[in-house]
């Protein structure tokens, strides 16, 4: 089973994940913890680039193409590999990344990302997607207080320095993409308790089962 999860800076994605990999694990199920950009070895040299804030000056199409060729290197090195050794993916961050803050957030083409993700991903989509849905200005605070405390500042937080407006669209952007892809992609409120949050998405989890064994 492939999960991704995805939502705008600072809706605690890391502490949502790390819980689902709790649950699949007391079924009896082994499970492998990645995330875009970085899942790869070439991927961590990507991620440098792409997310420390001296890379203000990267032009939307380098960016693109700099994520297209992270996930292209993660599916055939690390993703595909482990689900076919059997084993449950969760992965922090993925194709719908692309679409939402380069076409939506960066005003490229929405259909052609969607061409470009389909050669990187090379036939595998996500079974599940989990959008974590919160206020932005609430995800922006916390996301930059994140960086701070663990001293990436820097080194990851090329985004956290976007505009308060470049965020409201990419949360605007996820919303709507989720409404054009119903049945893949769900919502869960990141604005409540982390508790109430997992409920949510262990919620959303078991009914994607239920509908996969009919």
């Amino acid at each position: 089973m492939f999960i991704t999860f995805e939502g705008i800076e600072g809706t605690g994605k890391t502490t949502q994940i790390t819980r689902v990999k709790e649950y699949f694990e007391a079924q009896g199920r082994e499970v492998f913890l990645t995330l875009e950009p970085g899942g790869s070895r070439v991927g961590q040299e990507l991620r440098k680039m792409l997310l420390h804030v001296d890379n203000k000056d990267l032009t939307p199409i380098t960016e693109l193409f700099l994520y297209l060729a992270d996930r292209a290197q993660h599916i055939a090195q690390v993703i595909r590999p482990e689900i076919e050794a059997g084993k449950v993916v969760l992965c922090d961050r993925f194709a719908d990344s692309t679409i939402v803050y380069q076409g939506y957030g960066r005003g490229l083409d929405t259909k052609v990302l969607q061409q470009l993700n389909e050669v990187a991903v090379d036939g595998l989509w996500p079974d599940l997607t989990i959008v974590l849905d919160i206020d932005p200005e609430i995800g922006l605070k916390r996301a930059t207080l994140r960086n701070l405390e663990e001293g990436k500042a820097k080194e990851e937080g090329r985004f956290e320095a976007e505009h308060i407006s470049f965020h409201n669209r990419i949360r605007e952007g996820y919303l709507t993409w989720a409404a054009l892809n119903r049945d893949r992609i769900k919502i869960a409120n990141a604005g409540a308790t982390p508790d109430e949050v997992f409920d949510r998405i262990k919620s959303i989890i078991e009914n994607n089962l239920t509908q996969q064994s009919k």
